[in-house]
């Protein structure tokens, strides 16, 4: 237990010197939208906002299906645009499929 532990503290070492090697980039991504009726695992008053996600994928393209596809399925729409932000500090290990983590919301007013 305790060798599985430091591997998981190590992981970024690990990643950043190549004895983990994976065939995704970490990105950021925020798309603007509107939070209609939220999942339950989320927190967000209804109406405009800005959904934030972390993202290990194959490319910015694919990261942007991911947040739209994430994003409906928990009950955001985007109405707005999409940034992708590439190479971005990762807090959660590259996995054998892309996923996104760390989902977060942002109302605002115009």
């Amino acid at each position: 237990m305790k060798e599985k532990e430091e591997n998981n503290k190590n992981w970024k070492l690990k990643l950043r010197y190549g004895k983990i090697k994976t065939p995704f980039q970490h990105y950021t991504v925020l798309a603007d939208g509107i939070v209609e009726e939220l999942a339950d695992d989320f927190k967000c008053p209804p109406g405009k906002a800005w959904m934030g996600m972390k993202t290990w994928s194959s490319s910015i393209e694919e990261s942007m299906d991911m947040i739209q596809v994430i994003g409906e399925q928990i009950g955001f729409k985007i109405t707005g645009k999409i940034y992708v932000y590439d190479n971005t500090e990762p807090n959660q290990p590259p996995r054998d499929d892309p996923y996104g983590y760390d989902i977060n919301f942002t109302p605002y007013n115009d």
